[in-house]
């Protein structure tokens, strides 16, 4: 059978859109390989009647509103390619399988890069984070580390001092704040090491010390992390799609793209990277299609 739209990736957003197309009968692909970013988290927060569920219960809550609905079929694997054909696209996945879908929804979301430093992987998710306004709250009591890794970092550690102002900056050996930004910071109270780090050190996730190349040791206990993020898939260059100056896919307001029968919808096309947010795109995408649907039938 050919769907009326396949739908990549069931993060907020895929799953949100995904809910939308079958509520407006119209038999839906959703294609998942539970990959999203936030699997390293805990706790998700500022998604109201949700703050503070696991992604894994987010995903299985999710699931039981969509299996609810016989227009949608869920499969659990890789989407490994798209073709546009004459009247569709044809998807293929890392086990062979093959679908057509007459339109498509990117909602396949972003990864985290994060810095080169020995044990950053062993916290991050657990003790060290990198939305304040996703951890901010847990962490207002705690004095804070905040691993610098690029020129973001004196507006990050403006943000984060929202909910915390007893904050470390080390910027491991890096020359990554102004002497403007070093002084403002420096007057506001916050502590900078320059030092290069040799290790984080940690117990099952949880920040124990930071070790520096001469030495010295900080112990800390909760922190945050500078990081950029992008793109989870390389669909984006196969397909052809335009791109906004921030890396991700442009999109209109309905997550339209510059290719018809194309979609997007969440971290991959627009920001700030939040639940809720990404969620809402998902509807807005599914929106779209629905419209762009009906419009072609009263052209005919």
């Amino acid at each position: 059978m050919t769907y009326h739209c396949a739908v990549i990736g069931g993060g907020p957003a895929g799953l949100n859109a995904a809910l939308v197309l079958a509520r407006s009968l119209k038999t839906t692909l959703l294609i998942d390989n539970n990959t999203a970013r936030n699997k390293v988290t805990q706790e998700s927060h500022n998604f109201i009647t949700r703050d503070g569920i696991t992604p894994e219960e987010f995903r299985r809550k999710a699931h039981e509103d969509l299996y609810k609905y016989p227009e949608i079929q869920i499969q659990n694997q890789t989407l490994t390619d798209i073709v546009k054909t004459e009247d569709c696209f044809q998807l293929t996945t890392d086990n062979g399988e093959t679908f057509e879908a007459q339109n498509i929804i990117l909602a396949t979301g972003l990864k985290d890069i994060l810095p080169d430093i020995k044990g950053i992987h062993d916290v991050y998710g657990r003790s060290v984070f990198s939305c304040p306004f996703c951890d901010g709250y847990e962490s207002k009591d705690e004095p804070l580390v905040y691993f610098a890794h690029d020129d973001n970092t004196f507006h990050a550690v403006k943000m984060i001092s929202n909910w915390n102002k007893d904050i470390t900056i080390c910027t491991n050996g890096k020359n990554i704040l102004t002497e403007k930004e070093s002084e403002t910071l420096l007057n506001k109270g916050f502590q900078i090491i320059n030092n290069e780090i040799k290790a984080i050190h940690s117990n099952d996730g949880n920040l124990a010390h930071v070790e520096f190349t001469d030495g010295s040791i900080l112990d800390k206990n909760r922190g945050f992390v500078s990081y950029r993020m992008e793109q989870s898939t390389d669909f984006f260059k196969t397909l052809g799609l335009k791109m906004n100056e921030l890396g991700g896919i442009e999109t209109d307001p309905y997550g339209r793209t510059n290719i018809s029968g194309i979609y997007a919808a969440g971290d991959n096309a627009e920001g700030p990277p939040q639940l809720i947010i990404a969620a809402s795109l998902g509807s807005k995408a599914a929106i779209g299609v629905i419209m762009d649907s009906v419009e072609k039938q009263f052209e005919s």
